[in-house]
């Protein structure tokens, strides 16, 4: 019997998507094999690195892999220990609240002022930055050299540090425990001025309101004689600069001239004070029983 019609209804009917176009099989076998090629060349140039830096022609590979081997043995001792993990927990309980604390604070409306004022950084640090690069890395280096020379004075810093520390160690605690014991006191006392200065904030509110509108049209009123004095100093300054640079001269020509006097008198001076400590200490000495011990001390002498 043929089908009725209400059975022929009822039977599901699958539709089957089109097949991709040419120019789309093209377009993603572009993209794949691009991605590939970069990922290669990556990897390429992570092998390069690898082995230009372990090149074990004159042995510098192996010791390096030896010395990252020691400190990476160090390093997981070193992180085993209970001060380690104590402070991996602060990091991971201080990120935690960060990131719970970060997310309200970034949506807040007063964040907003933070928000342009990264933005405008954004706009203006990178050439300050390029500008002053050359400077900070003299700086840098003029840093390093400074810290290099004073290097012998770092142990008697550090003893003379750890000798304050001492020092004020009993006085901070007597402090800690005098603001414990005044907790009351202290309590009141914030009472009582939160409730004297609580009516005076809307006042000096409108005062500084009105300071900054003063301070504003005051430093319009400045700014402009203030350029033309400053444009006329630089005009003057660089019109005398040869004048600078003849004094700046004369002044070293002076120094060097008087150098030898200088030096004179300062290999002088040091004779007459080791003459005098060497008598100091004499007088000083303590006396044993075979008689006065006397201490002496020779100084170099200066030609």
């Amino acid at each position: 019997m043929p089908p009725s019609i209400q059975s022929i209804q009822s039977i599901p009917i699958f539709f089957i998507p089109s097949l991709p176009s040419r120019a789309e099989v093209m377009r993603v076998a572009r993209g794949t094999t691009d991605v590939t090629g970069q990922l290669l060349d990556t990897a390429g140039n992570i092998t390069r690195i690898a082995l230009n830096t372990l090149d074990p022609r004159d042995g510098s590979g192996a010791e390096a892999l030896r010395v990252l081997r020691r400190t990476t043995a160090d390093l997981a001792e070193a992180s085993a220990s209970p001060q380690a993990q104590e402070a991996f927990y602060r990091i991971v309980d201080t990120l935690t609240r960060l990131g719970t604390a970060g997310a309200p604070l970034a949506a807040h409306p007063v964040s907003a002022p933070a928000q342009a004022l990264l933005t405008a950084l954004g706009d203006t640090l990178l050439p300050i930055l390029d500008a002053v690069e050359p400077a900070v890395q003299e700086a840098a280096e003029a840093l390093a050299e400074l810290t290099d020379a004073a290097s012998p004075l770092l142990p008697a810093a550090a003893g003379l540090t750890a000798g304050i520390l001492l020092t004020l160690t009993p006085l901070i605690r007597a402090a800690a425990e005098v603001l414990r014991d005044s907790t009351p006191e202290l309590t009141r006392m914030a009472e009582a001025l939160t409730t004297a200065l609580a009516p005076l904030l809307p006042l000096q509110a409108a005062l500084s309101q009105r300071a900054a509108t003063l301070t504003a049209a005051l430093i319009r009123t400045t700014l402009p004689p203030l350029a033309d004095a400053t444009e006329a100093a630089a005009t003057t300054a660089t019109a005398a600069r040869p004048l600078f640079l003849t004094a700046e001269n004369l002044l070293l020509t002076a120094a060097e001239r008087l150098q030898p006097l200088l030096l004179t008198t300062a290999s002088a001076t040091g004779r007459v004070a080791r003459s005098v400590a060497v008598r100091v200490t004499a007088a000083v000495a303590p006396v044993g029983e075979g008689g006065l011990v006397v201490a002496s001390a020779t100084g170099a002498v200066d030609e």
